[in-house]
């Protein structure tokens, strides 16, 4: 079936669906293929729970030509009518991706720019080859600016997804050492993430760029950029920065007093501002949107708790993130301050040298108290009085039972799969 006649479909619907549980009234179910399920036997399930249409690509489960699309490769298909959608709407599209901070840039740049357009932007993490197209597909006729985040652990993922979403503007938040183990290091965690810049520059994009990350500054040199920089002449001047615990930003004499916790959040909010003055949003509507903007899905929450200041930051965790967060962490203005720390994931053959990093840059730091948690952290175990070692996060729990905590302020910063965010019952 042509791409042309299943678009025509697609406009029939009201959603795109790839999760029988998800189903809404009037979607387009994708019958989509993994390691351990095929979707396709939920085809008809899918039409009697109310989708309009559904695409399938096992004809074993083609029983209503009506209401079947039949092709080759559901997932392929997906991809294929979600670029077809891009290329219909015309609307500009900002792309972004990075090791860190991608989801709260993403987030801080909707606020801003929803103040003045109809934006969309990706929902939640959707940053992969379905994510991204799912994320297309939402965008409508009425949608002024799509924002679309872009995840990836290996090689030409990022290149595929530019391929998709063909942005009109890209913004990389930094390169650090996330999925070292599907990159093959930090060399190429960068050339990876530069995918982005390498479509931006080929098609004749604009590039938003930190000039003050001289990697990121030497790769957009020459190119169709917008800038922003606390100590460079730039498009837009930051003037000052701060964290404790909470993020300020000075520009243009103007204060703005985020929800956000640590230095590391200030480019996410700087990105936020200068895209904001490039599509023209008035310097008191990005105030407003930034100050407006709470974080949460487990993202540098501030909470409080039987007395105690907890830093929650347990979505996810590599090596840059980590030490971001315990610079961050060690300067706070904070009085009794415990570092809940569990392991990172995905780093390959760099694993235990990078935990081991992580352990030596806290040795010094005797005025706070470090429980690392999980096999790698454990592996490197030593004997130093401010420090404990938990091979799992259960027996860490069992331990901390044991321990009353108050008047602490503890940060709390692991992989997602290590669950980190269970300690708060016990905290």
């Amino acid at each position: 079936m042509r791409i042309e006649e299943i678009y025509q479909c697609f406009l029939q619907c009201d959603s795109v669906s790839t999760d029988t549980r998800k189903i809404e009234p009037n979607s387009l179910f994708v019958a989509l293929k993994g390691d351990n399920f095929d979707a396709n036997t939920f085809a008809q399930e899918a039409l009697n729970k109310g989708a309009q249409f559904v695409i399938i690509d096992n004809k074993n489960y083609y029983t209503d030509e009506n209401k079947m699309l039949l092709v080759a490769d559901s997932l392929k298909t997906l991809q294929e009518l979600a670029n077809y959608h891009r290329k219909q709407l015309g609307l500009p599209i900002i792309a972004l991706t990075g090791s860190n901070g991608k989801t709260t840039t993403k987030e801080l740049i909707n606020c801003v720019l929803s103040k003045k357009y109809n934006t969309k932007a990706t929902i939640g993490n959707l940053n992969n080859h379905i994510g991204v197209p799912l994320t297309l597909l939402s965008f409508k006729e009425d949608t002024d600016i799509g924002i679309v985040e872009m995840g990836a652990n290996h090689q030409k993922e990022i290149e595929f997804l530019s391929s998709i979403a063909e942005p009109d503007f890209g913004y990389i938040t930094n390169f650090g050492k996330a999925h070292l183990e599907g990159f093959g290091g930090l060399e190429g965690v960068i050339k990876g993430k530069s995918e982005l810049y390498n479509y931006l520059i080929q098609n004749d994009k604009t590039i938003f760029v930190n000039l003050d990350d001289t990697l990121q500054e030497e790769k957009t040199d020459h190119t169709n950029r917008y800038t922003f920089s606390l100590e460079k002449k730039s498009d837009v001047k930051i003037e000052g920065i701060s964290a404790n615990p909470m993020v300020k930003i000075v520009f243009n004499n103007i204060q703005i007093h985020s929800h956000l916790i640590g230095i590391y959040n200030a480019n996410n909010i700087n990105a936020a501002i200068t895209i904001g003055k490039y599509f023209n949003i008035s310097d008191e509507d990005i105030k407003s949107a930034i100050e407006n903007y709470i974080p949460n899905n487990n993202r540098s929450q501030l909470i409080e708790k039987n007395s105690n200041q907890i830093i929650l930051d347990a979505y996810n965790a590599n090596p840059s993130s980590m030490q971001a967060a315990i610079t961050n962490f060690v300067q706070l203005d904070a009085a009794n301050k415990i570092a809940i720390l569990g392991d990172m994931f995905e780093l390959g053959n760099e694993s235990i040298e990078e935990h081991k990093k992580i352990i030596a840059s806290l040795e010094n730091e005797s005025q706070i108290q470090v429980y690392f948690i999980g096999k790698d952290f454990y592996q490197n175990k030593s004997e130093t009085n401010h420090f404990a070692f938990f091979e799992n996060l259960q027996s860490f729990i069992e331990a901390l039972k044991k321990t009353k905590l108050s008047n602490k302020t503890i940060l709390i910063k692991g992989s997602r799969g290590m669950a980190l965010e269970k300690t708060l019952e016990i905290i």
